[in-house]
């Protein structure tokens, strides 16, 4: 099957996507040699265990994945001499379009294949190009006879395919394809696989309806238009067993239609995984509402919109294939579900959390459910649920949404619960209690993403009774406790503390606070009394999960931190990081897109505030010179008057004392012109001085 002297080097283009990342990685795994028994693991193994194929591929330049582990090389935006020296390196070179093609894929591929075909003398052996289109190229085929509607077309039927309005290029580039990959002789074989749409392995087109269900967002899963077009589909990895099939056995065929058995409308999808995951009911609504609701983009609708049925009789009655899904995903969901949260992480946690009164319990839960997105079960609020839901039930009777059998039931369980809780004082029987708690545990919410239950169960037998396994519990398992490992906690936090520390923090709670949770300060004594008698029984809570081996981890609470951060961060180590569900690669983008730009708004606005600030501190110092610069000039035209006035007593005392014998002394000066003229200034002035009489 194939030269056995190296593994064949095949390329791939956009291995970061979805539909080709997984063909990618199912062709990595794949061994030269005979095929194995059906049922055992898709591969090929041989001998020497050598693999069959090594991948190389693109991918984009904001690619965030490891493709180390099945890729032998990557490439990052080549250009066209780099990418066609790479296509030169490979023996098989495929080209991935069946994912809402872009033009720049489309424009790469039918660039590839003609790159490829004028290179064809130059190459050293034959060399293989597959082009992995879609059935959208069929959208529009409408059976020979029109009166026989039920006719499934097949791949005989291929020159009379009629594409999607949208699909027009990928059926000429199919035309392209089997063109130029055709000729007795020619060293370049085209082969054309149109592909159905693809499903499994954390899913990408039917991934909306998935999340929809598994985290409950509506009552009814939302299905757009009427839901009873025919969708061929394929699970990926089938389809990269097709590719591995055409790459090995090279068949004469050159059109493949690649599609299982499965002949599911829409709504038969759409209501297995509302089943499977969700309410297990669907609401119709208006194709163009999905794009309102950013469910689907436009492109994507064009897919759920197919109306067609096909028959591929190539890949049954010529290929090896050993199917994942050969019967669809309807027939298979219990096992595309595994898949889906295998692939997505998606593990529910279940968590335990036990103390007396007061100690913080449900504080705890409540920010341990908003960390790992998980349930907050408290016994109360189940109770009050039931109630409301069995009502409703009983409402929806009179409207012929529920049958009289299923109003009648209802009506017989709430009388039962009313009659309960009056002979007890407001509280159920333990049977109607776990009855309650068993179908809350088991319901879809709990199941999918896991929960926290709050004080409850408070004993041993509650506990038996609630988490006992009706159907191994027949079964007669030597010195092993039976219980349903599905609803079970798997972690079991013990929170503690004195009865002082707890007693004062329930006296310190305000009194309506205190009175809404009975904490007041009997109610609050009686219960912390009975907890702790509870706690001294011959056989505990805790003692019932260290018999299951889930031993309760203790914590002791001495601190009036409200926050509980030393608790909540003890409790995350031990449990883990949340493994619910998490955003798609698209989503993740977006989310990535809008916190960048709810940075750059932030750091926008920050640098407007800033220059604001730096304005209205330059206006505001403006004024502030300019009015400094006003005082400044009234302060010196206040000190000159007043320097004015200062001296006119002085400027008098001169003009009449001093100036007279000054000016006599300076004419004789002038007359007699001593040699010392200072000294002579001096001694006249002196001598004047005393034959004048001066004034006192």
């Amino acid at each position: 099957m194939g030269d056995k002297t190296r593994p064949k080097r095949i390329f791939i283009n956009d291995v970061d996507r979805y539909s080709s990342e997984h063909i990618a990685k199912f062709l990595a795994t794949c061994a030269a040699g005979e095929s194995s028994e059906e049922g055992e693991e898709q591969t090929l193994a041989s001998p020497e265990g050598e693999p069959a194929f090594q991948i190389v591929g693109t991918v984009s330049a904001s690619s965030r994945g490891d493709k180390d582990s099945f890729l032998l090389e990557q490439y990052t935006s080549p250009t066209e001499a780099e990418l066609l020296e790479r296509l030169l390196e490979c023996d098989v070179i495929v080209y991935n379009i069946s994912e809402n093609g872009s033009q720049q894929q489309l424009e790469e591929a039918t660039w590839a294949i003609t790159a490829l075909h004028a290179e064809m003398e130059n190459f050293k052996s034959r060399k293989m190009f597959i082009l992995v289109s879609t059935v959208m190229t069929w959208a529009r085929t409408k059976p020979q006879n029109p009166d026989t509607m039920d006719i499934l077309l097949t791949e005989e039927e291929f020159r009379r395919r009629r594409p999607h309005p949208n699909f027009k290029k990928h059926n000429n580039l199919e035309k392209l394809v089997l063109k130029l990959g055709r000729g007795k002789g020619s060293r370049l074989s085209g082969y054309v696989v149109a592909s159905g749409l693809q499903y499994g392995k954390g899913e990408n087109l039917f991934h909306y309806f998935f999340k929809v269900s598994w985290l409950m967002q509506f009552p009814k899963v939302p299905i757009f238009g009427e839901g009873t077009n025919y969708i061929p589909m394929i699970h990926v990895y089938d389809l990269g067993g097709v590719l591995q099939n055409v790459i090995e056995l090279k068949p004469k065929a050159k059109y493949i239609l690649a599609v299982d058995d499965s002949k599911n409308t829409l709504e038969d999808i759409v209501q297995m995984i509302s089943d499977s995951l969700g309410p297990g009911k669907l609401n119709k609504v208006p194709a163009q509402e999905a794009i309102a609701m950013k469910a689907f983009k436009p492109e994507e609708l064009d897919y759920l919109s197919i109306n067609l049925r096909l028959d591929a009789f190539i890949i049954k009655d010529s290929f090896s294939l050993r199917w994942m899904s050969i019967a669809g995903m309807v027939e298979n969901m219990e096992s595309i579900v595994e898949e889906y949260r295998d692939t997505r992480q998606l593990f529910p946690f279940r968590i335990c959390l036990v103390g007396p009164p007061a100690v913080g319990k449900s504080t705890v839960a409540e920010k341990l459910c908003s960390h790992y997105q998980i349930r907050h079960i408290r016994i109360k609020e189940v109770i009050e649920e039931k109630i409301t839901q069995l009502k409703e039930m009983m409402d929806e009777a009179e409207s012929d949404y529920v049958s009289e059998e299923v109003a009648a039931a209802a009506k017989k369980q709430l009388e039962d619960l009313n009659k309960s809780m009056e002979m007890n004082a407001g509280r159920l029987d333990d049977d109607l209690l776990v009855d309650i708690m068993q179908e809350k545990l088991n319901s879809k919410p709990c199941m999918n993403q896991g929960f926290v239950l709050d004080g409850f169960p408070k004993t041993y037998e509650q506990a038996k009774l609630i988490f006992y396994d009706e159907d191994t519990g027949s079964q007669k398992v030597m010195f092993k406790p039976v219980y349903n490992q599905k609803i079970t906690p798997e972690h079991v936090f013990a929170l503690d503390a004195t009865d002082e520390f707890l007693t004062k923090r329930a006296q310190g709670l305000p009194q309506s606070v205190a009175e809404k949770m009975r904490y007041t300060q009997e109610e609050f004594i009686a219960r912390l009394t009975s907890y702790r008698q509870l706690s001294t029984a011959e056989e505990t809570l805790l003692d019932y999960f260290d018999e299951l081996e889930i031993h309760p981890e203790h914590i002791e609470v001495t601190t009036g931190d409200a926050e509980y951060t030393d608790i909540i961060k003890k409790i995350t180590e031990i449990v883990g990081t949340p493994k619910n569900y998490g955003l798609s690669p698209e989503e993740q983008e977006e989310e990535d897109r809008k916190k960048e730009e709810e940075r750059k708004q932030r750091l926008a606005a920050e640098a407007a505030e800033k220059k604001r600030r730096n304005e209205t501190a330059l206006a505001e110092m403006v004024s502030q010179y300019e009015e400094w610069q006003k005082n400044l000039s009234e302060l010196q035209r206040q000190e000159y008057e007043l320097l004015e006035a200062r001296s006119l007593p002085l400027r008098n005392y001169l003009m009449k004392y001093v100036m007279p014998s000054l000016t006599e002394a300076l004419l004789d000066c002038s007359k007699i012109k001593p040699e010392d003229p200072v000294d002579f200034l001096a001694e006249h002035l002196l001598r004047n001085n005393q034959q004048g009489e001066q004034p006192q």
